[in-house]
């Protein structure tokens, strides 16, 4: 489902705020050698986690570290913290290290009302127009959804290139360059996959910590707001540097029967430091 032009102008003048999004923090994204690398899971927005994840809903957790090397954190190494799940593992080898979490698909089933406000709220509005343009907004929905999250993180000084691993996750966001050695003003180019094929005109969002800005209504609106283009790459300009994020909802209709869309939420987060590498 492609959006209209005017669809897009919207999205680019007011994305909404984030509700139930999931990433993988870190405070930092640099860890010294030797030490325990630990990072937090939010279910929320990039700043806060509504609750934590239980461990049965993770369908994957894999790390790989700077030579490439993947292990799969078992769950003892998990923990919790008031609302944020907390993976601990020992840093390893210096270099360039990707974390990624997949979860188990869940159902929910909402009134056409409440589907409509939801889509709008979360900026799937590719679905929201395709809804408006089939005359189908005054139909109850049920979607079947799940969520894959990856963050970069660097061990010691020496900059590896794994930082573009795939985890082969069904939608994920794959960065073309280290985002570590970009600079304010430089782009960041990144590639959404699909089952592993390109994903064009995806609707995605990204913001940076410490942004703050509100539309009319008293929503939030994040920094970028676009779509990838026909090669399923999505550019954002890294204004300044720190902790970024890129999301997005890729939303499809579903062949099954009692299940009217499938959606699979992906996340990056990242640090944006200007270093070589």
């Amino acid at each position: 489902m492609k959006p209209t032009m005017s669809v897009v102008a919207c999205l680019l003048l007011a994305s909404p705020i984030v509700a139930h999004d999931m990433f993988l923090v870190a405070p930092d994204h640099d860890f010294p050698l030797d030490s325990v690398v630990i990072i937090s899971l939010y279910n929320g927005t990039f700043e806060k986690s509504e609750n934590t994840i239980d461990r049965d809903r993770m369908v994957d957790v894999t790390v790989i570290d700077s030579k490439g090397g993947v292990t799969h954190p078992s769950s003892d190494q998990w923990r919790e913290e008031g609302n944020v799940t907390l993976l601990s593992f020992d840093a390893g080898d210096p270099g360039t290290h990707v974390v990624g979490l997949s979860t188990k698909a869940n159902m929910i089933e909402l009134s056409a009302e409440d589907f409509n406000e939801y889509l709008e709220h979360d900026g799937v509005l590719d679905v929201l127009e395709a809804r408006r343009e089939s005359g189908s907004l005054d139909t109850a929905a049920r979607e079947r959804y799940s969520k894959h999250v990856k963050t970069i993180v660097q061990v010691g000084d020496q900059v590896t290139d794994t930082w573009s691993s795939r985890l082969g996750y069904p939608v994920e966001i794959v960065p073309l360059a280290n985002p570590s050695g970009l600079c304010p003003g430089d782009t960041l180019e990144f590639e959404v996959l699909s089952d592993g094929k390109p994903a064009a005109s995806q609707l995605f969002y990204s913001s940076y910590e410490g942004h703050h800005s509100h539309v009319e209504s008293g929503g939030h609106r994040e920094a970028i707001a676009a779509q990838t283009d026909a090669e399923g790459v999505g550019r954002i300009e890294l204004s300044k540097p720190g902790r970024w994020y890129v999301r997005l909802i890729r939303m499809l209709e579903s062949p099954d029967e009692g299940v009217e869309y499938e959606s699979n939420w992906a996340t990056l987060t990242f640090e944006a430091k200007c270093t070589d590498g």
